[in-house]
């Protein structure tokens, strides 16, 4: 027999109308396992949901970023989190358009560990490869589509953002901040300081912070498929430039 999601993408799922209730409390701070508890369903229809919503969000996130006016004035840089341990450390490249703190793209790349953790990280889980010029690359081929030629990109002084910019915005105007301290508010991403110039980014890197919560700062919630950290963040991106700045 047909029904009306017979042609649909959730056509056979038992409890489609929780669809919009799982994508928004993924969006704002809760675990899945409490979601699960919260909606009495089971967890593994939460994470099932998660690559779901994720595959469709993408899909309309690429169509609003093309339909998109040129982006004049860009902030970028990368946050890190963990795969799990400290010892497999991810970053999470972000870019967002200044004043209006939409999210323009982001990428998920794998590090090394540095510091203390390096020779414990080498020796219990081997060389990691640190990809993380690799997810700059491919965020930036994905703006250059958007962002002006002649735009004003800013950034923090870390000595690979200068060259990385110059290759696929050779005409833009690239201005470098010092980094600055954090502040007990934002947990880091916003700064201690009267005027903060990148305060669009920050702002919004507190906002993952925030409402993503394997990327709570000392959390027992982590990640332990950095693909399901990047349909999270999908998920993020179309409810904070589709809900959250408008509600703003």
């Amino acid at each position: 027999m047909f029904s009306q999601c017979t042609f649909q993408s959730c056509y056979r799922q038992k409890k489609r109308k929780l669809n919009r209730k799982i994508l928004e409390l993924l969006c704002s701070g809760m675990s899945q396992r409490r979601i699960a508890k919260v909606l009495k369903i089971n967890r593994k229809t939460v994470a099932r949901r998660l690559i779901f919503l994720a595959k469709r969000v993408r899909q309309i996130n690429l169509k609003k970023f093309k339909n998109l006016s040129l982006i004049t004035h860009m902030q970028f840089d990368d946050l890190e989190t963990i795969e799990h341990t400290k010892c497999k450390p991810l970053s999470v490249t972000l870019a967002v358009e200044r004043g209006t703190r939409r999210i323009l793209g982001f990428k998920v790349s794998k590090m090394q560990a540095k510091g203390h953790l390096a020779k414990k990280a080498f020796e219990k889980y081997g060389h990691r490869q640190d990809q993380r010029a690799y997810g700059r690359a491919e965020l930036f081929k994905k703006l250059v589509e958007r962002v002006s030629p002649t735009a004003l990109i800013e950034s923090d002084q870390n000595p690979h953002y200068r060259d990385d910019v110059r290759t696929y915005f050779p005409h833009a105007k690239h201005k470098a901040f010092l980094g600055q301290r954090g502040a007990v508010t934002g947990q880091g991403e916003l700064k201690k300081i009267a005027f903060d110039p990148l305060f669009s980014l920050n702002h919004t890197f507190a906002m993952l912070r925030a409402n993503i919560n394997r990327l709570f700062r000392k959390t027992w919630c982590t990640t332990k498929d950095p693909l399901r950290l990047n349909d999270h963040i999908e998920l993020y991106t179309y409810y904070h430039n589709e809900f959250l700045l408008k509600a703003a």
